[in-house]
Protein backbone atom coordinates (compact mmCIF):
# COMPACT_ATOMS: atom_id res chain seq x y z
CA UNK A 1 0.00 0.00 0.00
CA UNK A 2 1.13 3.62 -0.63
CA UNK A 3 1.81 6.04 1.74
CA UNK A 4 -0.95 8.10 -0.19
CA UNK A 5 -3.02 5.52 0.54
CA UNK A 6 -2.36 5.01 3.91
CA UNK A 7 -2.41 8.17 4.76
CA UNK A 8 -6.22 8.62 3.15
CA UNK A 9 -7.36 6.26 5.49
CA UNK A 10 -8.62 6.77 8.89
CA UNK A 11 -8.78 4.62 12.00
CA UNK A 12 -11.85 2.71 10.70
CA UNK A 13 -10.43 2.01 6.98
CA UNK A 14 -6.92 0.70 8.68
CA UNK A 15 -6.22 -1.97 5.97
CA UNK A 16 -3.69 -4.80 7.10
CA UNK A 17 -0.44 -5.29 6.77
CA UNK A 18 -1.49 -8.32 4.64
CA UNK A 19 -3.27 -5.97 1.33
CA UNK A 20 -0.66 -5.44 -0.56
CA UNK A 21 0.00 -4.05 -4.26
CA UNK A 22 0.21 -7.30 -6.51
CA UNK A 23 3.48 -7.14 -7.21
CA UNK A 24 4.13 -10.42 -9.53
CA UNK A 25 6.72 -9.97 -12.47
CA UNK A 26 5.75 -9.61 -15.86
CA UNK A 27 4.78 -12.80 -18.26
CA UNK A 28 7.97 -14.05 -19.62
CA UNK A 29 7.50 -14.88 -23.42
CA UNK A 30 8.51 -17.91 -25.25
CA UNK A 31 9.22 -19.87 -28.27
CA UNK A 32 7.25 -22.39 -29.58
CA UNK A 33 8.55 -26.03 -28.69
CA UNK A 34 11.28 -27.31 -31.72
CA UNK A 35 12.12 -23.57 -33.05
CA UNK A 36 15.32 -21.64 -32.02
CA UNK A 37 14.41 -17.94 -30.38
CA UNK A 38 15.37 -15.34 -33.00
CA UNK A 39 18.80 -13.36 -32.06
CA UNK A 40 19.16 -10.39 -29.84
CA UNK A 41 19.48 -7.63 -32.35
CA UNK A 42 23.27 -6.01 -31.28
CA UNK A 43 22.08 -2.44 -30.15
CA UNK A 44 19.80 -3.96 -27.85
CA UNK A 45 22.77 -6.07 -27.08
CA UNK A 46 24.75 -2.78 -26.83
CA UNK A 47 22.35 -1.70 -24.36
CA UNK A 48 22.13 -4.88 -21.83
CA UNK A 49 25.64 -4.51 -21.71
CA UNK A 50 25.85 -0.85 -20.48
CA UNK A 51 23.38 -1.25 -18.06
CA UNK A 52 25.39 -4.44 -16.48
CA UNK A 53 28.11 -2.04 -15.60
CA UNK A 54 25.39 0.48 -14.20
CA UNK A 55 25.89 0.13 -10.38
CA UNK A 56 22.09 0.08 -9.08
CA UNK A 57 20.97 3.88 -7.01
CA UNK A 58 21.27 2.24 -2.66
CA UNK A 59 18.10 3.59 -1.75
CA UNK A 60 18.08 4.28 2.14
CA UNK A 61 14.83 3.94 4.61
CA UNK A 62 12.84 7.25 4.83
CA UNK A 63 13.55 10.16 7.62
CA UNK A 64 10.72 8.48 10.03
CA UNK A 65 12.55 5.29 9.84
CA UNK A 66 14.94 6.16 11.82
CA UNK A 67 13.43 8.63 13.92
CA UNK A 68 11.56 5.33 14.68
CA UNK A 69 15.07 3.66 15.62
CA UNK A 70 15.87 6.24 18.05
CA UNK A 71 12.71 5.38 20.32
CA UNK A 72 13.27 1.58 19.81
CA UNK A 73 10.59 -0.19 20.72
CA UNK A 74 9.54 2.37 22.67
CA UNK A 75 7.17 3.94 20.66
CA UNK A 76 4.06 4.27 22.04
CA UNK A 77 2.24 7.69 20.66
CA UNK A 78 2.09 8.82 17.26
CA UNK A 79 0.10 11.71 15.43
CA UNK A 80 -1.62 10.79 12.21
CA UNK A 81 0.83 12.08 9.79
CA UNK A 82 4.36 10.41 11.25
CA UNK A 83 2.03 7.03 11.87
CA UNK A 84 0.82 6.91 8.14
CA UNK A 85 4.59 7.48 7.25
CA UNK A 86 6.08 4.44 8.95
CA UNK A 87 6.48 1.51 6.91
CA UNK A 88 3.99 -1.03 7.03
CA UNK A 89 5.50 -3.29 9.48
CA UNK A 90 6.21 -0.86 11.34
CA UNK A 91 2.52 0.53 12.55
CA UNK A 92 0.61 -0.31 15.28
CA UNK A 93 -2.58 0.07 15.45
CA UNK A 94 -2.35 1.24 19.34
CA UNK A 95 0.00 4.37 18.19
CA UNK A 96 -2.19 6.43 17.44
CA UNK A 97 -3.82 8.67 20.37
CA UNK A 98 -4.66 11.39 21.56
CA UNK A 99 -1.62 11.98 23.51
CA UNK A 100 1.46 13.96 22.27
CA UNK A 101 3.54 12.79 19.46
CA UNK A 102 6.99 10.93 19.98
CA UNK A 103 8.61 11.34 16.34
CA UNK A 104 8.02 15.09 16.29
CA UNK A 105 9.82 16.23 18.82
CA UNK A 106 13.08 13.85 17.28
CA UNK A 107 12.05 15.60 13.90
CA UNK A 108 12.23 18.84 15.36
CA UNK A 109 15.08 18.55 17.80
CA UNK A 110 13.80 19.73 20.85
CA UNK A 111 15.64 18.64 23.62
CA UNK A 112 12.66 16.67 25.99
CA UNK A 113 11.93 14.47 23.15
CA UNK A 114 15.50 12.83 23.46
CA UNK A 115 14.78 12.09 27.43
CA UNK A 116 12.73 8.76 27.51
CA UNK A 117 14.85 7.18 25.09
CA UNK A 118 18.20 7.65 26.10
CA UNK A 119 16.66 6.09 29.63
CA UNK A 120 15.44 3.78 27.91
CA UNK A 121 18.55 2.81 25.87
CA UNK A 122 20.82 2.97 29.67
CA UNK A 123 18.37 0.26 31.01
CA UNK A 124 18.28 -1.79 28.46
CA UNK A 125 21.84 -2.07 27.54
CA UNK A 126 23.90 -2.22 30.72
CA UNK A 127 26.95 -3.76 29.48
CA UNK A 128 29.18 -2.03 26.88
CA UNK A 129 28.67 -5.43 24.36
CA UNK A 130 24.56 -4.49 24.83
CA UNK A 131 25.35 -0.58 23.79
CA UNK A 132 27.31 -1.93 20.97
CA UNK A 133 24.69 -4.20 19.84
CA UNK A 134 21.51 -2.11 20.06
CA UNK A 135 23.53 0.83 18.10
CA UNK A 136 24.47 -1.76 15.51
CA UNK A 137 20.78 -2.37 15.36
CA UNK A 138 20.17 1.30 14.99
CA UNK A 139 22.56 1.50 12.26
CA UNK A 140 21.61 -1.09 10.01
CA UNK A 141 17.60 -0.17 10.68
CA UNK A 142 19.06 3.16 9.00
CA UNK A 143 20.34 1.43 5.96
CA UNK A 144 24.42 1.64 7.18
CA UNK A 145 25.92 -1.20 5.95
CA UNK A 146 28.45 -3.12 8.02
CA UNK A 147 31.97 -3.49 6.98
CA UNK A 148 34.18 -6.58 7.76
CA UNK A 149 37.97 -5.55 8.81
CA UNK A 150 38.82 -9.28 7.10
CA UNK A 151 37.27 -7.81 3.98
CA UNK A 152 39.05 -5.74 0.64
CA UNK A 153 36.91 -3.13 1.24
CA UNK A 154 37.77 -1.50 -2.85
CA UNK A 155 34.45 -2.18 -4.35
CA UNK A 156 32.32 -1.37 -1.31
CA UNK A 157 32.11 2.25 -0.68
CA UNK A 158 31.41 5.31 -2.71
CA UNK A 159 30.06 9.34 -1.84
CA UNK A 160 26.45 8.78 -0.36
CA UNK A 161 27.06 5.70 1.43
CA UNK A 162 26.72 4.92 5.57
CA UNK A 163 28.98 2.03 6.71
CA UNK A 164 29.72 1.09 10.40
CA UNK A 165 32.35 -1.33 11.68
CA UNK A 166 33.24 -2.68 14.93
CA UNK A 167 36.41 -4.45 16.95
CA UNK A 168 36.32 -6.73 19.80
CA UNK A 169 32.15 -6.31 19.75
CA UNK A 170 32.63 -3.03 22.46
CA UNK A 171 34.48 -0.77 20.12
CA UNK A 172 32.49 0.65 16.94
CA UNK A 173 33.09 3.69 14.19
CA UNK A 174 29.92 4.90 12.16
CA UNK A 175 30.51 6.58 9.33
CA UNK A 176 28.31 8.39 6.22
CA UNK A 177 30.64 9.50 2.95
CA UNK A 178 29.19 12.94 1.43
CA UNK A 179 27.81 12.39 -1.94
CA UNK A 180 29.81 15.30 -3.08
CA UNK A 181 32.88 13.69 -1.55
CA UNK A 182 36.40 14.01 -3.48
CA UNK A 183 39.32 12.30 -1.99
CA UNK A 184 41.36 14.43 0.44
CA UNK A 185 38.40 15.97 1.60
CA UNK A 186 38.20 16.18 5.26
CA UNK A 187 36.74 13.89 8.06
CA UNK A 188 33.92 15.82 10.54
CA UNK A 189 34.85 12.80 13.67
CA UNK A 190 33.22 12.74 17.46
CA UNK A 191 34.75 10.28 19.28
CA UNK A 192 33.91 9.15 22.89
CA UNK A 193 33.73 6.21 25.26
CA UNK A 194 31.13 3.45 26.19
CA UNK A 195 32.87 1.76 28.29
CA UNK A 196 32.05 2.93 32.30
CA UNK A 197 32.96 1.84 36.06
CA UNK A 198 32.20 -1.97 36.55
CA UNK A 199 32.96 -5.08 38.53
CA UNK A 200 33.83 -7.93 36.09
CA UNK A 201 34.21 -11.82 37.17
CA UNK A 202 37.54 -12.78 37.33
CA UNK A 203 38.64 -15.77 35.18
CA UNK A 204 37.88 -18.31 38.14
CA UNK A 205 34.97 -16.56 39.99
CA UNK A 206 34.17 -19.61 42.51
CA UNK A 207 35.06 -18.48 46.05
CA UNK A 208 35.11 -20.92 49.24
CA UNK A 209 32.02 -20.80 51.14
CA UNK A 210 32.25 -18.41 53.94
CA UNK A 211 29.63 -18.49 57.49
CA UNK A 212 27.38 -20.41 54.69
CA UNK A 213 26.90 -17.22 52.08
CA UNK A 214 27.72 -18.38 48.30
CA UNK A 215 30.48 -15.47 47.06
CA UNK A 216 31.74 -13.99 44.16
CA UNK A 217 35.36 -13.31 43.14
CA UNK A 218 35.07 -10.18 40.77
CA UNK A 219 37.54 -7.46 40.13
CA UNK A 220 37.26 -3.67 39.85
CA UNK A 221 37.17 -2.52 36.64
CA UNK A 222 38.92 1.00 37.19
CA UNK A 223 37.61 3.06 40.08
CA UNK A 224 34.18 0.14 40.67
CA UNK A 225 33.81 -1.48 43.73
CA UNK A 226 33.88 1.85 46.17
CA UNK A 227 31.53 2.58 49.01
CA UNK A 228 28.87 3.62 46.19
CA UNK A 229 28.14 -0.05 45.53
CA UNK A 230 27.42 -1.07 48.38
CA UNK A 231 24.03 -1.96 49.80
CA UNK A 232 22.96 -2.04 45.58
CA UNK A 233 20.89 -4.51 43.74
CA UNK A 234 22.64 -5.96 41.04
CA UNK A 235 22.71 -8.23 38.32
CA UNK A 236 24.95 -9.72 35.85
CA UNK A 237 25.51 -9.59 31.85
CA UNK A 238 28.05 -9.55 29.20
CA UNK A 239 28.92 -12.08 26.49
CA UNK A 240 29.30 -15.64 26.90
CA UNK A 241 31.66 -17.82 24.20
CA UNK A 242 29.73 -20.78 23.24
CA UNK A 243 30.68 -23.93 20.75
CA UNK A 244 28.60 -26.11 19.14
CA UNK A 245 29.75 -29.73 19.37
CA UNK A 246 27.44 -30.49 16.19
CA UNK A 247 29.02 -27.98 13.99
CA UNK A 248 31.93 -27.00 15.67
CA UNK A 249 31.29 -23.60 15.36
CA UNK A 250 32.33 -21.20 17.75
CA UNK A 251 30.43 -17.80 18.94
CA UNK A 252 29.43 -14.92 21.35
CA UNK A 253 26.24 -15.12 22.56
CA UNK A 254 24.83 -11.77 24.83
CA UNK A 255 23.37 -12.19 27.92
CA UNK A 256 21.45 -10.22 31.03
CA UNK A 257 19.74 -10.93 33.69
CA UNK A 258 16.25 -9.31 34.84
CA UNK A 259 16.82 -9.30 38.72
CA UNK A 260 19.34 -8.42 41.07
CA UNK A 261 21.38 -11.85 41.67
CA UNK A 262 24.10 -10.19 43.81
CA UNK A 263 25.03 -7.55 46.80
CA UNK A 264 27.68 -5.85 48.44
CA UNK A 265 26.56 -5.96 52.10
CA UNK A 266 27.89 -3.13 54.40
CA UNK A 267 28.40 -3.64 58.27
CA UNK A 268 26.07 -2.25 60.62
CA UNK A 269 27.63 0.92 61.96
CA UNK A 270 26.81 -0.88 65.48
CA UNK A 271 29.85 -2.45 65.25
CA UNK A 272 32.17 1.24 64.78
CA UNK A 273 33.76 0.06 61.23
CA UNK A 274 31.80 2.33 58.63
CA UNK A 275 31.71 1.82 54.94
CA UNK A 276 33.46 5.42 53.79
CA UNK A 277 36.56 4.16 55.17
CA UNK A 278 39.60 2.33 53.27
CA UNK A 279 37.57 -1.17 52.73
CA UNK A 280 39.88 -3.66 51.64
CA UNK A 281 38.46 -4.39 48.14
CA UNK A 282 39.63 -7.93 47.99
CA UNK A 283 38.11 -9.25 51.13
CA UNK A 284 35.80 -6.86 52.19
CA UNK A 285 33.67 -5.90 49.11
CA UNK A 286 32.89 -9.88 47.90
CA UNK A 287 29.48 -9.39 46.68
CA UNK A 288 27.27 -12.73 48.05
CA UNK A 289 25.20 -14.33 45.48
CA UNK A 290 23.55 -17.16 47.45
CA UNK A 291 23.18 -19.44 50.67
CA UNK A 292 24.89 -22.30 51.00
CA UNK A 293 22.59 -25.43 50.06
CA UNK A 294 22.60 -28.25 52.41
CA UNK A 295 22.40 -31.02 49.69
CA UNK A 296 26.04 -29.28 48.61
CA UNK A 297 27.28 -28.22 45.34
CA UNK A 298 28.54 -30.30 42.47
CA UNK A 299 31.52 -28.99 40.35
CA UNK A 300 30.27 -28.95 36.95
CA UNK A 301 32.05 -29.83 33.85
CA UNK A 302 35.89 -31.76 33.47
CA UNK A 303 38.13 -30.99 35.89
CA UNK A 304 40.19 -28.40 34.28
CA UNK A 305 37.25 -27.29 32.18
CA UNK A 306 35.95 -23.31 32.27
CA UNK A 307 32.60 -24.12 34.07
CA UNK A 308 34.57 -26.35 36.78
CA UNK A 309 35.88 -23.10 37.57
CA UNK A 310 32.58 -21.27 38.01
CA UNK A 311 29.96 -21.03 40.89
CA UNK A 312 27.59 -24.36 39.50
CA UNK A 313 24.65 -22.33 39.99
CA UNK A 314 25.74 -19.33 38.23
CA UNK A 315 26.67 -21.49 35.27
CA UNK A 316 23.27 -23.50 35.50
CA UNK A 317 21.53 -20.06 35.46
CA UNK A 318 23.13 -18.42 32.24
CA UNK A 319 23.12 -21.28 30.74
CA UNK A 320 19.40 -21.21 31.08
CA UNK A 321 19.57 -18.08 29.93
CA UNK A 322 20.85 -18.87 26.66
CA UNK A 323 18.52 -21.93 26.37
CA UNK A 324 21.94 -24.40 26.47
CA UNK A 325 21.49 -28.04 28.08
CA UNK A 326 25.29 -28.98 27.87
CA UNK A 327 27.77 -26.78 30.18
CA UNK A 328 30.56 -27.71 28.20
CA UNK A 329 29.37 -25.76 25.36
CA UNK A 330 30.30 -22.55 27.64
CA UNK A 331 33.68 -22.07 27.18
CA UNK A 332 34.43 -18.59 28.49
CA UNK A 333 32.52 -15.73 29.29
CA UNK A 334 32.65 -11.71 29.97
CA UNK A 335 30.46 -11.31 32.30
CA UNK A 336 30.50 -7.98 34.98
CA UNK A 337 27.95 -6.89 37.85
CA UNK A 338 26.04 -3.59 37.07
CA UNK A 339 22.85 -1.86 39.34
CA UNK A 340 19.95 -2.99 37.81
CA UNK A 341 17.74 0.26 38.82
CA UNK A 342 16.33 1.86 35.78
CA UNK A 343 17.00 5.28 34.90
CA UNK A 344 14.55 7.77 35.76
CA UNK A 345 13.62 11.09 35.80
CA UNK A 346 13.26 13.00 38.59
CA UNK A 347 12.82 16.52 40.06
CA UNK A 348 9.90 18.51 41.18
CA UNK A 349 9.56 19.74 37.62
CA UNK A 350 11.57 16.76 36.36
CA UNK A 351 14.37 18.40 35.32
CA UNK A 352 16.62 15.90 36.41
CA UNK A 353 18.12 12.08 34.61
CA UNK A 354 19.02 9.76 37.77
CA UNK A 355 21.16 7.03 36.22
CA UNK A 356 23.84 4.54 36.19
CA UNK A 357 26.62 4.50 33.51
CA UNK A 358 26.14 7.93 32.41
CA UNK A 359 29.90 8.12 32.20
CA UNK A 360 30.17 8.36 28.81
CA UNK A 361 27.43 6.51 27.35
CA UNK A 362 25.82 10.09 27.55
CA UNK A 363 27.95 11.27 25.07
CA UNK A 364 28.29 8.27 23.19
CA UNK A 365 24.20 7.99 22.89
CA UNK A 366 24.43 11.71 21.55
CA UNK A 367 26.74 11.43 18.97
CA UNK A 368 25.24 8.48 17.35
CA UNK A 369 21.89 9.83 17.48
CA UNK A 370 23.81 12.91 15.51
CA UNK A 371 24.81 10.71 12.65
CA UNK A 372 21.73 8.90 12.47
CA UNK A 373 19.63 12.28 11.95
CA UNK A 374 22.15 13.73 10.13
CA UNK A 375 22.22 11.03 7.45
CA UNK A 376 18.19 11.74 7.55
CA UNK A 377 18.87 14.79 6.46
CA UNK A 378 21.37 13.91 4.09
CA UNK A 379 20.82 14.80 0.30
CA UNK A 380 22.31 14.26 -2.72
CA UNK A 381 23.83 17.85 -4.57
CA UNK A 382 26.63 16.92 -7.35
CA UNK A 383 27.87 19.76 -8.80
CA UNK A 384 25.83 22.44 -6.61
CA UNK A 385 27.36 26.07 -6.92
CA UNK A 386 26.38 26.56 -3.62
CA UNK A 387 29.25 25.79 -0.82
CA UNK A 388 26.24 25.73 2.08
CA UNK A 389 24.33 22.49 0.41
CA UNK A 390 27.55 20.73 -0.68
CA UNK A 391 27.99 17.70 1.47
CA UNK A 392 31.35 16.54 0.50
CA UNK A 393 32.94 15.67 3.74
CA UNK A 394 32.75 12.03 5.49
CA UNK A 395 31.19 12.66 8.80
CA UNK A 396 31.97 9.68 11.72
CA UNK A 397 31.23 8.62 15.45
CA UNK A 398 33.94 6.80 16.82
CA UNK A 399 33.22 5.37 19.95
CA UNK A 400 35.68 3.04 22.22
CA UNK A 401 35.98 0.77 24.82
CA UNK A 402 38.65 0.49 27.42
CA UNK A 403 39.16 4.98 28.20
CA UNK A 404 38.67 4.65 32.16
CA UNK A 405 42.02 1.98 31.88
CA UNK A 406 43.88 4.21 29.76
CA UNK A 407 42.70 3.52 26.08
CA UNK A 408 45.91 1.05 25.54
CA UNK A 409 43.61 -2.27 24.13
CA UNK A 410 43.38 -2.62 20.60
CA UNK A 411 39.98 -1.94 20.90
CA UNK A 412 40.85 1.23 22.84
CA UNK A 413 41.39 5.15 21.67
CA UNK A 414 45.14 4.30 21.60
CA UNK A 415 44.65 1.80 19.20
CA UNK A 416 44.74 1.76 15.53
CA UNK A 417 41.14 2.06 15.25
CA UNK A 418 40.16 5.04 14.31
CA UNK A 419 43.02 6.05 11.94
CA UNK A 420 43.40 2.64 10.26
CA UNK A 421 39.61 2.64 9.17
CA UNK A 422 39.58 6.38 7.84
CA UNK A 423 42.96 5.33 5.82
CA UNK A 424 40.80 2.00 4.67
CA UNK A 425 38.00 4.32 3.90
CA UNK A 426 39.99 6.94 1.81
CA UNK A 427 42.13 3.97 -0.27
CA UNK A 428 38.54 2.07 -1.19
CA UNK A 429 36.96 5.95 -2.24
CA UNK A 430 40.46 6.51 -3.97
CA UNK A 431 39.73 3.58 -6.03
CA UNK A 432 36.88 4.25 -6.88
CA UNK A 433 37.72 7.99 -8.59
CA UNK A 434 39.88 8.29 -11.40
CA UNK A 435 41.16 10.97 -10.60
CA UNK A 436 43.09 10.38 -7.39
CA UNK A 437 44.98 7.71 -6.19
CA UNK A 438 45.67 6.46 -2.51
CA UNK A 439 49.06 7.64 -0.82
CA UNK A 440 50.43 9.62 1.66
CA UNK A 441 49.84 13.16 0.22
CA UNK A 442 45.79 12.37 -0.14
CA UNK A 443 45.77 10.93 3.61
CA UNK A 444 47.74 13.75 4.72
CA UNK A 445 45.53 15.70 2.79
CA UNK A 446 42.27 14.12 4.69
CA UNK A 447 43.87 14.97 8.33
CA UNK A 448 44.79 18.44 7.61
CA UNK A 449 40.92 19.14 6.17
CA UNK A 450 39.40 17.18 9.33
CA UNK A 451 38.41 18.06 13.06
CA UNK A 452 37.80 15.93 15.93
CA UNK A 453 35.41 16.59 18.60
CA UNK A 454 36.25 14.71 21.58
CA UNK A 455 32.83 14.20 23.50
CA UNK A 456 33.16 13.11 27.12
CA UNK A 457 31.25 14.37 30.35
CA UNK A 458 32.38 16.78 32.42
CA UNK A 459 31.70 17.60 35.91
CA UNK A 460 28.56 19.88 36.78
CA UNK A 461 28.61 22.59 39.44
CA UNK A 462 28.21 21.04 42.99
CA UNK A 463 25.75 23.39 44.84
CA UNK A 464 27.31 21.87 48.29
CA UNK A 465 30.95 21.83 47.08
CA UNK A 466 30.80 25.81 44.84
CA UNK A 467 34.43 26.02 46.72
CA UNK A 468 36.10 23.29 44.21
CA UNK A 469 34.75 25.58 41.03
CA UNK A 470 36.25 28.30 39.52
CA UNK A 471 33.28 30.95 39.65
CA UNK A 472 33.72 31.20 35.86
CA UNK A 473 34.12 27.85 35.02
CA UNK A 474 30.89 25.88 36.58
CA UNK A 475 29.10 24.27 34.17
CA UNK A 476 24.87 24.12 34.33
CA UNK A 477 22.57 21.13 33.78
CA UNK A 478 20.26 21.81 31.17
CA UNK A 479 22.46 24.76 29.82
CA UNK A 480 24.03 22.92 26.90
CA UNK A 481 27.73 21.75 25.73
CA UNK A 482 30.31 22.36 27.65
CA UNK A 483 34.02 22.81 26.21
CA UNK A 484 37.05 22.12 28.32
CA UNK A 485 40.19 23.07 28.45
CA UNK A 486 43.46 21.86 30.03
CA UNK A 487 46.54 24.29 30.29
CA UNK A 488 48.73 20.95 31.02
CA UNK A 489 47.70 19.17 27.91
CA UNK A 490 45.15 16.67 29.00
CA UNK A 491 42.34 17.79 26.81
CA UNK A 492 42.89 19.12 23.01
CA UNK A 493 40.84 22.14 23.32
CA UNK A 494 42.98 25.66 22.00
CA UNK A 495 41.89 29.02 20.76
CA UNK A 496 40.78 27.89 17.00
CA UNK A 497 39.45 24.92 18.02
CA UNK A 498 37.39 26.39 20.75
CA UNK A 499 36.33 28.93 18.48
CA UNK A 500 35.11 26.68 15.38
CA UNK A 501 33.20 24.91 18.58
CA UNK A 502 31.55 28.28 19.26
CA UNK A 503 30.39 29.02 16.01
CA UNK A 504 29.04 25.70 16.02
CA UNK A 505 27.16 26.55 18.90
CA UNK A 506 25.71 30.00 17.03
CA UNK A 507 24.82 28.07 14.01
CA UNK A 508 22.23 25.56 16.00
CA UNK A 509 21.41 28.50 18.67
CA UNK A 510 23.34 26.80 21.66
CA UNK A 511 25.81 29.01 24.06
CA UNK A 512 28.62 26.62 24.97
CA UNK A 513 29.37 26.38 28.68
CA UNK A 514 33.59 26.77 29.44
CA UNK A 515 35.25 24.51 32.49
CA UNK A 516 38.49 23.86 33.44
CA UNK A 517 40.01 22.30 36.87
CA UNK A 518 41.16 24.42 39.93
CA UNK A 519 45.02 24.96 39.90
CA UNK A 520 45.18 22.67 42.76
CA UNK A 521 42.69 19.75 41.79
CA UNK A 522 43.62 17.27 39.48
CA UNK A 523 41.90 17.00 35.70
CA UNK A 524 41.02 14.16 34.19
CA UNK A 525 41.79 12.94 30.71
CA UNK A 526 39.86 11.87 27.60
CA UNK A 527 40.52 10.30 24.24
CA UNK A 528 41.45 13.39 22.47
CA UNK A 529 45.03 13.99 22.44
CA UNK A 530 45.84 10.49 21.65
CA UNK A 531 43.73 10.26 18.65
CA UNK A 532 44.82 13.93 17.81
CA UNK A 533 48.42 13.52 18.01
CA UNK A 534 48.14 10.32 16.15
CA UNK A 535 46.77 11.49 13.28
CA UNK A 536 47.35 15.18 13.23
CA UNK A 537 44.16 16.72 12.90
CA UNK A 538 43.07 19.57 14.62
CA UNK A 539 40.53 18.72 18.31
CA UNK A 540 38.91 20.02 20.52
CA UNK A 541 36.90 18.70 23.73
CA UNK A 542 33.34 19.34 24.38
CA UNK A 543 30.74 17.44 26.60
CA UNK A 544 27.30 16.96 28.51
CA UNK A 545 27.86 17.95 31.93
CA UNK A 546 26.78 15.80 34.86
CA UNK A 547 27.12 15.35 38.68
CA UNK A 548 28.48 12.36 40.63
CA UNK A 549 30.90 11.37 38.36
CA UNK A 550 32.19 7.81 38.59
CA UNK A 551 29.26 6.91 41.01
CA UNK A 552 27.43 4.03 40.26
CA UNK A 553 24.43 5.96 39.94
CA UNK A 554 24.57 9.56 39.03
CA UNK A 555 22.79 12.86 37.63
CA UNK A 556 22.86 14.81 34.66
CA UNK A 557 19.36 17.22 33.26
CA UNK A 558 16.50 15.52 31.38
CA UNK A 559 17.26 18.09 28.74
CA UNK A 560 21.08 17.21 28.40
CA UNK A 561 20.69 14.19 25.82
CA UNK A 562 19.08 16.50 23.43
CA UNK A 563 20.89 19.50 23.21
CA UNK A 564 23.89 16.97 22.85
CA UNK A 565 22.27 15.43 20.14
CA UNK A 566 21.36 18.73 18.48
CA UNK A 567 25.04 20.29 18.88
CA UNK A 568 26.84 16.98 17.41
CA UNK A 569 24.04 16.95 14.51
CA UNK A 570 25.03 20.73 14.03
CA UNK A 571 28.98 19.93 14.38
CA UNK A 572 28.64 17.44 11.87
CA UNK A 573 26.33 19.36 9.56
CA UNK A 574 28.05 22.76 9.57
CA UNK A 575 31.60 21.32 9.52
CA UNK A 576 32.28 22.08 5.79
CA UNK A 577 30.41 25.32 6.09
CA UNK A 578 32.32 26.68 9.50
CA UNK A 579 35.90 24.90 8.04
CA UNK A 580 35.56 27.58 4.61
CA UNK A 581 34.73 30.28 6.81
CA UNK A 582 38.29 30.24 7.71
CA UNK A 583 40.57 31.95 5.84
Amino acid sequence: MSLRAAAALDCRGFQSAGAVENTAPPPVLSCPPGTIPPPVPQVACNRLEKEKDVKEEKTYPPEQTILHSILSSQVRHLCSPCYTSLQPHERIYSMVSGRACQLCPLRDLRPDGFTEPFCDFLTNNPTIFHAVSHFKGQLSKAGFTELSTRDNWADKLEPGGRYFVTRNSSSLMAFTVGPDYVPGNGVAMIAGHIDALTAKLKPHSEKPNRAGYVELGVAQYAGALDSTWWDRDLSIGGRVVVRDPETKKTTTRLVKVDWPIARVPTLAPHFGIGILGNNNKETEAVPIVGLESAEGEETLGQSGSFVSKQPPRLVKLIASQLRITDFSQIINWELELFDLQPATVGGMDKEFIFAGRIDDKLCSWAALQALLLSAAKSKSTPNSSSSDSKDGVIKMVALFDDEEIGSLLRQGARGNFLPITIERAVEALCSGSSSSTYGPGVLGQTYANSFLVSADVTHAVHPNFLSHYLEDHAPKLNAGITICADSNGNMTTDAVSNSILRRVGELVGQTTQVFQIRNDSRSGGTVGPALSSAMGVRSADAGIPQLSMHSIRATTGALDPGLGVKFFKGFLDNWEKVDGEWS
